[in-house]
């Protein structure tokens, strides 16, 4: 359903606006928030000439390495291909595995680079977080996925997203905290 988050300063989310308007999400601003619609069109737009569209990270007021990973989980539900560039940090995309065995389509070119191809069916596993940022990837991922799946090593999403499983029970996820 629709989602609308509070006290959202538009220009500390503008990179990622744009990002997502290019995966075919719109992002709605309002006086007191942010209103992500249902139903949304969910198609990647190719960069210039038909080539293949491109999100990779810079330090502030570009788009932020935290959202890297969640920007290549959204773009397996998007119709269309993206590289993610993963250029601040290393070792980022090592997770792409859980979600390429959880049925996305993706290259992992190199450790820096990811070629995301979709529209992807993603099925439910059991998935190890290596840390925060992947963490709440592959919870989206999961979100996202038929089937269940379950995540080992949370204390990892945890140190990040604090009570993140009833947070987002209460926007609606069907998402258990088991005892690990």
């Amino acid at each position: 359903g629709e989602l609308f988050i509070k006290d959202v300063n538009p220009e500390d989310i503008r990179m990622i606006r744009l990002v997502y308007s290019r995966l075919g999400i719109e992002i709605r601003f309002t006086e007191d928030g942010i209103i992500v619609p249902a139903d949304q069109k969910r198609e990647i737009i190719p960069d210039f000439h038909g080539a293949t569209m491109k999100i990779d990270d810079s330090p502030w007021p570009g788009f932020p390495a935290d959202m890297t990973s969640v920007a290549l989980v959204t773009a397996t539900q998007c119709k269309g291909t993206v590289l993610i560039h993963e250029k601040m940090f290393e070792s980022r995309l090592y997770f792409v595995d859980n979600i390429i065995s959880m049925g996305a389509q993706i290259v992992l070119c190199d450790p820096h680079r990811a070629l995301v191809i979709g529209k992807s069916k993603l099925y439910g596993q059991k998935v190890a977080s290596p840390d925060i940022r992947a963490g709440m990837a592959m919870i989206i991922a999961a979100l996202c996925a038929e089937g269940t799946t379950l995540i080992y090593n949370i204390g990892q999403i945890d140190r990040g997203f604090q009570n993140i499983d009833t947070r987002l029970k209460s926007i609606g996820a069907d998402i258990v905290r088991l005892d690990e």
